[in-house]
């Protein structure tokens, strides 16, 4: 089909951005506090849309977030969506209510 979706964590620009054989494919913007990250908006170059892009970010995204023990607050559609589609990732999500309070 086709090269391979290469997402990478850029802290300093707070998103992870996808490449495809070296080149920007698109990204999915964060905000991340020392236990929460909200994904805020997740776009994709039209020249690479129905290539995967968004899904591999969304996976690679979330992946990394629960490897590192954080939650996830889905505030951009796309990924509350992606997260809907794979329920093995619900766990992942922010709950206020059983959050620990001081």
């Amino acid at each position: 089909m086709g090269e391979e979706v290469e997402v990478v964590d850029v802290p300093d620009a707070n998103r992870y951005e996808a490449r495809i054989g070296g080149e920007p494919a698109g990204f999915a913007q964060y905000v991340r506090s020392p236990t929460v990250v909200a994904f805020l908006h997740t776009e994709v170059d039209p020249a690479y849309e129905g290539r995967g892009v968004g899904s591999a970010l969304a996976r690679a995204g979330l992946d990394a977030e629960r490897a590192a023990g954080h939650q996830v607050v889905p505030v951009c559609p796309f990924v509350a969506g992606w997260i809907r589609k794979h329920p093995e990732y619900q766990a992942l999500v922010y709950d206020e209510e059983s959050a620990v309070s001081d």
